[in-house]
Order: structure tokens, then C-alpha cells, then sequence
């Protein structure tokens, strides 16, 4: 199949005004970005001392992703996992959440082998994310978008699942706080494209003022199912298993009892 044919018939359908709002929300971001890089900057180098804490390695992470209308880039985020660590896992992960209707659960909510010592925390969090304002200043990304799909993750798109790429992608969006790990991949691009089609600069503050408390839930749902998944199995044995057995013992001692009277 020829993506570049449908790129250029998405290009194509965009309004004559697409250009003017990208640019008004590239300013929003620009100017929303130099409000909190006071408190950023600190947050940063606390992360960076983290993992500098856990793991050895480089403390960026870049990988390619696939942005607006198509177009490639680098991704910067803060790494959350072992240098080296395989990523085919996370490709058969990924291709069972396409092809199903399972929530959009992480792999690393119930345990991942391949986090570093604090990962699992700076992912549930977001705080990973940190460097991608690197990715908005050059304009590459945006605050508020759809998420930068993977390269593998692209080339199996339906048609009408390309829509989403009529906008630029972002650190948070609106099937980030949206229920985000409770819904299926094809509700997640169903938000994605009803967010590029009726974007606005209000819309976007809205979304970034709900990614606070989305991001508490996603912690608090994290902790909680990596503490279901680290209790220890027990045993069980049914109430009617142990009534049974208690019946069965009964009944063996009572037939005892008659036969030594009947036969003594």
C-alpha cells in the first residue's frame, strides 16, 4: 500500500486554516512552556538524579516516531529501561492491542523485567515524558495532541486511522484523559481523530487542565494493580470442598460405628 497517496489526500482535505491554528497553538505552547520551565528545570535534573540512581546508561531516550501528516522524527524521552533491553515484546504487545478489544493497559502495570529502579514510577506519572518539550519547541510536537505512534505501529493503520495525523501529536490529548487504559485501541484513535477535527486553542487548555488529575488516577490504578499482581497465590479450598469432606468422614465413621454393633 502507497501511505504517501493517502498522506497527500489528507493534506488535501485540511481547511485553509489549518496552517493559522497550528501556528496559534505552537505559540499557546511556546508561551505555556517558558510559564513553568522555573519549576521544570528542577523536576528534571531530580529525575535525571534518579536514574542516574538505578541504572547506568545515557539518560535520554530517542526513538523514532511518526508525527504529522506522516512525517518521521525523534522522540526524546527521560529512559525508563535497561540499556539494551528487547523491544519485540513490546511489538507483539502492541499488535494484540490492534487486534482485539483489550484495554490499553502497559505492560509494565503488572511487572516489566526490562524498567529500571524508579521507572515504573516516571512512566506512570508522565515525568518521562519531560524532554518531549524539546520535540515542541522545534515544532515537532505539540502540548495537546494525539499520541507519536511507532514506525511498526503506523504501517498497519486503516485508512480512516490516518486521520488522526491531520493534527500535530502531543504529550497529553484527549483519549489521555479520557479513560486512557480502560479503553481499546480503536476508541483511542476514535478520540485522536475527533480531536484533530475540532481542535481549538480552548479545547487544549481544558485538556491540559484534566491531565493533572488523570495522570493521580493513572499512578494510584498502577500501584494498584502491581500490588495485585505481586500478592502471592493462595490456596483455596471451597467451603463445599471442606463440607464435603467433613461429610465424607461423618458418614465413614458412622457406617463404622453400625457395622460394629450389627457384627460384633
Amino acid at each position: 500500500m502507497d501511505f504517501s497517496i493517502e498522506l497527500d489526500q489528507l493534506k488535501s482535505s485540511l481547511s485553509p486554516k489549518a496552517d493559522q491554528d497550528l501556528r496559534r497553538k505552537r505559540i499557546l505552547d511556546t508561551l505555556l512552556i517558558l510559564l513553568v520551565l522555573p519549576f521544570l528545570i528542577p523536576l528534571a535534573l531530580l529525575v535525571t538524579m534518579l536514574i542516574r540512581s538505578g541504572s547506568r546508561g545515557p539518560i535520554l531516550f530517542r526513538q523514532e516516531r511518526v508525527g504529522y501528516l506522516g512525517r518521521r522524527f525523534r522522540c526524546f524521552k527521560f529512559r525508563t529501561m535497561f540499556v539494551d533491553a528487547d523491544t519485540t515484546t513490546h511489538q507483539g504487545h502492541l499488535h494484540q492491542l490492534m487486534n482485539s478489544n483489550a484495554p490499553m493497559m502497559k505492560m509494565d502495570s503488572k511487572g516489566d523485567p526490562r524498567i529500571i529502579p524508579f521507572g515504573v514510577l516516571l512512566r506512570a506519572s508522565g515525568l518521562d515524558e519531560l524532554p518531549q518539550l524539546i520535540n515542541v519547541l522545534r515544532g515537532e510536537m505539540s502540548l495537546v495532541g494525539p499520541r507519536p505512534c511507532l514506525p511498526y505501529e503506523y504501517d498497519n493503520y486503516l485508512p480512516w486511522q490516518k486521520e488522526r495525523f491531520a493534527t500535530v501529536p502531543g504529550l497529553t490529548g484527549l483519549w489521555q484523559v479520557s479513560g486512557k487504559n480502560k479503553t481499546t485501541f480503536v476508541e483511542m484513535i476514535q478520540f485522536d481523530v475527533k480531536y484533530a477535527k475540532n481542535k481549538t486553542l480552548w479545547w487544549d487548555l481544558k485538556i491540559i487542565l484534566m491531565t493533572v488529575p488523570a495522570l493521580v488516577i493513572q499512578m494510584l490504578e498502577t500501584r494498584q494493580a502491581r500490588k495485585a499482581s505481586s500478592r502471592p497465590v493462595r490456596r483455596k479450598t471451597s467451603y463445599s470442598n471442606r463440607a464435603i469432606e467433613q461429610y465424607s468422614f461423618t458418614k465413614t465413621a458412622l457406617v463404622s460405628a453400625v457395622q460394629a454393633r450389627a457384627f460384633p
